[in-house]
């Protein structure tokens, strides 16, 4: 029996691919969710610093007004994992994509624009398994 939603059968920890579907899809919810509710306090880091100054000229508002536009896609893009994870792991590569764009616009943060292409990759691994769990089940 296929399953492309709600929660998963017990099984799906029985083979490695079910298990590496829901390690990703938790990881790919929570922490999306997390970094986007810190976007309004803070409270990590100083997330404006990580704001190329080209970005902050087109977005309306402050630096800070930014990273909470920021913070709700983030929130928005982890519930998307979370419900329809084939959907909501290309949205985070995307956004990833986008933010890795971002970062190599700013000098000396390289290394957490190539960290964040890990990420990419990993969306990208969920999306897959997402996606073969719709075809067949892969649990």
């Amino acid at each position: 029996m296929s399953q492309t939603s709600g929660t998963a059968p017990a099984r799906t920890w029985s083979t490695p691919a079910g298990r590496a579907f829901l390690l990703l899809r938790t990881v790919f919810t929570v922490a999306p969710i997390l970094f986007g509710l810190d976007k309004f306090t803070n409270w990590l880091v100083d997330w404006p610093i990580y704001l190329a100054p080209w970005i902050n000229d087109i977005v309306p508002g402050s630096a800070d007004d930014a990273m909470m536009i920021v913070g709700v896609i983030e929130i928005a893009a982890g519930l998307l994992v979370a419900l329809a994870p084939r959907i909501g792991a290309y949205v985070v590569a995307l956004w990833l994509a986008g933010i890795i764009v971002n970062l190599l616009t700013i000098p000396d943060y390289y290394d957490i624009a190539l960290r964040d292409f890990g990420l990419l990759v990993g969306a990208l691994a969920l999306a897959q398994l997402a996606g073969a769990r719709g075809r067949r089940d892969v649990s």
